[in-house]
């Protein structure tokens, strides 16, 4: 039951617009889903603030995404890069764990100023992150620098 609250909620709000989730219809910045590969690019600037396009943070990406359209798009170019993120610190790249760690807190930063309809998406980003745990049997150089960028991506992603 659970599971199908959030996609509930998606209908409803694709039924009722963006005004009626409780969100202002704010436009999707191009830059949020131009490629994974710009959007990597950006997060090797963490754990300072990381930004696309003309200044877009992560977190605007994910509030921002309120079409049927937006969300599927974000979400598809997102979830990419935390799997080619996920995969890099799992065979010991530090840099691609903070920058996975960024985008997971980013994505919690900016699912949370919505109506819940981006709860999978932020979902999809922490199971990205899961089997970068200690009690996966990381290494704590990459478990410190997940929550590193954690920290960062929730503050300022």
């Amino acid at each position: 039951m659970p599971r199908r609250l959030p996609l509930l909620a998606l209908a409803l709000c694709a039924l009722g617009g963006a005004a009626a989730c409780g969100g202002d219809p704010a436009t999707q910045d191009p830059a949020c889903v131009a490629s994974t590969q710009a959007i990597e690019r950006a997060l090797g600037r963490a754990p300072a603030p990381v930004t696309v396009g003309a200044g877009t943070r992560l977190s605007d990406c994910v509030a921002h995404a309120q079409s049927d359209a937006d969300l599927q798009n974000t979400g598809l170019v997102l979830t990419r890069v935390a799997d080619d993120l996920s995969s890099r610190a799992q065979r010991g790249d530090a840099q691609a764990a903070l920058g996975l760690g960024y985008l997971v807190g980013a994505a919690r930063r900016g699912a949370a100023h919505t109506s819940g309809i981006h709860a999978e998406l932020q979902h999809r980003m922490e199971s990205a992150a899961r089997p970068l745990s200690e009690e996966a049997g990381r290494s704590p150089t990459i478990t410190r620098a997940l929550a590193r960028g954690l920290r960062a991506g929730e503050a300022t992603g």
